[in-house]
């Protein structure tokens, strides 16, 4: 008796069903590895163009300015004046750097959101996955043991023997 009604509750419960309520906090409105990965490639085009482009955009007054800049620094280049708005809004803001360098990463951080999210957003995130990235595991050293001719035993040193400097051939590291 007792079997039966608990089987009887558990009837109408799938394993593989979907919960009407999703997932708990903040619903993601940008993939932060895409943010990070557009401003590592903002910072690249910018650092580029950045001695014809900076006198230019430092200067800029309005939206049009900031569209004429980017085209004169980048002939055909769309990306950057389709986002005049946003540049503007950052270029505006207090916490502009002063440093070449530190307005090159502070631009692409910012305007690496889209205007999806703001541009303080942007840079937030940004620097979480720099920190993430920063702390992932990496091998830092590798040996082998070798028994070399000369009559060395142990662990090798940059891919050679310790006493004599013999390399390791190339070929055994494919695989």
């Amino acid at each position: 008796m007792l079997k039966d009604k608990i089987d009887a509750k558990s009837e109408g419960k799938a394993l593989d069903q979907v919960l009407p309520k999703g997932v708990r906090g903040p619903k993601w409105t940008v993939v932060p590895s895409a943010v990070w990965g557009r401003a590592r490639d903002y910072r690249g085009i910018l650092a580029q163009v950045w001695d014809q482009l900076s006198p230019l955009l430092l200067k800029s007054a309005s939206e049009g300015d900031v569209v004429r800049a980017f085209q004169s620094a980048i002939p055909g280049g769309m990306e950057f004046p389709q986002q005049a708005a946003l540049i503007f809004k950052v270029l505006q803001e207090r916490s502009f750097p002063q440093r070449d360098e530190s307005r090159i990463n502070f631009l692409a951080d910012s305007v690496a959101g889209q205007g999806i999210v703001t541009p303080r957003r942007s840079r937030d995130i940004c620097a979480a996955e720099r920190k993430r990235e920063k702390h992932t595991h990496h091998i830092i050293r590798f040996e082998f043991y070798v028994e070399c001719s000369c009559g060395y035993r142990g662990p090798s040193l940059d891919k050679a023997c310790r006493k004599c400097h013999a390399q390791i051939p190339e070929e055994w590291f494919e695989g």
